[in-house]
C-alpha cells in the first residue's frame, strides 16, 4: 500500500489537488479526520468506508483522528434531508456512542506507535461564545448556504430551514480549525460541510486544508445501498444478519462495495462479477465479516445464508385473483389490507415480482405472476 493507493481507491475527488495532497503526505505526517455523526446508538455500514480510509492512511504513518460530533450531533446534519431532522440532547448524543470505541477498534489500532485519537467536538464548541459565533459566520454567505439543493426543495415546498442548520458546516469547520488538520475525509456527499472548513482554515490560519471524499455505495437508481428494510446495516448486528444484508445487495454494487469496503484486488474483478455475481457476492460478504468479526464467523455465517435464505425456496402457494391495478391486487395481503398501504409498500421496493423489483403501481399483474409482497407474503396471480 502507497500513496496512490489511498489517495485512488474508492476516492471520488480531492480538494484543491491530489498532487497537493501526495506532495504534502511525501514530505511529512499529516494530520487528518472523519467526523461521525451520532445520530444513532451504532456505526453502520456507511460509517465503514471511511473508517476503512482512515485505516489507510493510519498504516502509512500519519496522524488519525476519528471525531465524534457530540456537538454538531445535536444539531443535526442538514444534508440531503428535505425535512428538519429532529435535535438530539447531549444525554442522547452521548449514549448513542457508548459502544464506538469498541466497535471502531476493530478496524482501527489504538495502541502501538501511532495510535489514533478519539476526540469529542463539545471540547472546543462548548466554549465558543457569541462574539466568536460572529467572527466565525462572516466568513460565510446566506447566498452560500441557500444555494444547497435540500434547502432549495423545502424553500419551493414552503417548509421551514431553521438557522440552526445554516450553523451545521460553520460548526463542522470549527472543528478543522481547532485540530488544525491537514486533511477531511467524509462521503462525497459531505463536500460542502467539508469545504467550510477550507473557508475557515484559510481565513483564520492562511492554511490549505485538503478535502477528500470517498465514492457513495449506491444502486443503478443512485439510492445509497446498505439499508434493509429502511435500516442501516449496523456494526452492532450479528455477523449472520449483516452477511445476509450484503447478500441483499443489487448486482451493480457488488464492484464497488468490494472497491469501498475491502482491499482485495481489483484486477479482472468486472468480469468475475459478470460471471458470477452470486459467488462474488458472497466473497464479498465473507470478507467484510471476516474483517468486522474475524474469518471463522465470516465462513459460519456464510453457512447460515446458504441453508437458511438460500436452499429454502418459498412456496408461492396462495393464488390471488389479478385487479384491475397492481396495488389493487395486493391490498388484501399488506398489513393494512389498504390500496394506500399497497402503493407505499411497491414505492419502497418492497415488492417483487418473477424475482425483480417492481416500482410502477401501473405493472399489470397476469396469469402466473409470482409476487413477494415484504419478506412473508408470497403470492401467484391465477
Amino acid at each position: 500500500m502507497d500513496e496512490d493507493y489511498v489517495l485512488t481507491r474508492g476516492v471520488a475527488e480531492i480538494l484543491p489537488s491530489k498532487d497537493g495532497l501526495k506532495e504534502l503526505m511525501s514530505s511529512r505526517k499529516i494530520k487528518l479526520y472523519q467526523g461521525f455523526d451520532p445520530s444513532m446508538p451504532s456505526l453502520h455500514l456507511g460509517n465503514l468506508v471511511g473508517i476503512l480510509k482512515l485505516r489507510q492512511f493510519q498504516k502509512l504513518g500519519h496522524e488519525v483522528i476519528f471525531l465524534i460530533g457530540d456537538f454538531t450531533g445535536m444539531i443535526g446534519d442538514p444534508t440531503d434531508k428535505v425535512t428538519a431532522r429532529k435535535k438530539l440532547s447531549r444525554e442522547e448524543v452521548l449514549k448513542n456512542t457508548e459502544k464506538w470505541k469498541e466497535q471502531v477498534g476493530k478496524i482501527l489500532s489504538f495502541e502501538g506507535d501511532n495510535p489514533a485519537k478519539i476526540l469529542y467536538n463539545s471540547e472546543w464548541n462548548d466554549k465558543k461564545t457569541f462574539k466568536d459565533l460572529i467572527e466565525i459566520t462572516s466568513n460565510f454567505t446566506v447566498q452560500q448556504m441557500i444555494e444547497r439543493d435540500m434547502f432549495e426543495l423545502r424553500l419551493k415546498k414552503n417548509e421551514p430551514i431553521y438557522l440552526s442548520e445554516f450553523l451545521y458546516p460553520v460548526a463542522q469547520g470549527i472543528d478543522t480549525v481547532e485540530m488544525d488538520v491537514d486533511l477531511e475525509i467524509g462521503g462525497s456527499d459531505q463536500i460542502f460541510n467539508m469545504l467550510a472548513g477550507r473557508t475557515l482554515m484559510k481565513a483564520l490560519k492562511s492554511k490549505e486544508k485538503y478535502v477528500l471524499a470517498t465514492k457513495l455505495l449506491v444502486d443503478k437508481e443512485g439510492n445509497k445501498v446498505g439499508k434493509t428494510a429502511g435500516n442501516a446495516l449496523f456494526l452492532d448486528a450479528t455477523s449472520e444478519n449483516f452477511y445476509a444484508g450484503i447478500m441483499s445487495f443489487p448486482d451493480e454494487a457488488i464492484f464497488t462495495g468490494f472497491e469501498l469496503l475491502t482491499e482485495v484486488d481489483l484486477t479482472g474483478l468486472d468480469e468475475k462479477i459478470k460471471k458470477d455475481p452470486m459467488g462474488e457476492k458472497k466473497r464479498l460478504a465473507s470478507e467484510i465479516v471476516g474483517t468486522l468479526w474475524g474469518e471463522d464467523s465470516a465462513k459460519l455465517s456464510q453457512e447460515y445464508f446458504e441453508t437458511t435464505f438460500q436452499e429454502r425456496k418459498p412456496e408461492y402457494n396462495l393464488e390471488v385473483p389479478a385487479k384491475d391495478s397492481f396495488a389493487g391486487t395486493i391490498a388484501p395481503y399488506t398489513s393494512l389490507a389498504s390500496i394506500s398501504e399497497a402503493k407505499r409498500l411497491i414505492g419502497a421496493g418492497a415488492v417483487e415480482v418473477g424475482g425483480k423489483v417492481i416500482k410502477d403501481t401501473n405493472y399489470q399483474p397476469k396469469s402466473g405472476d409470482e409476487i413477494k409482497v415484504g419478506k412473508k407474503t408470497f403470492l401467484k396471480v391465477k
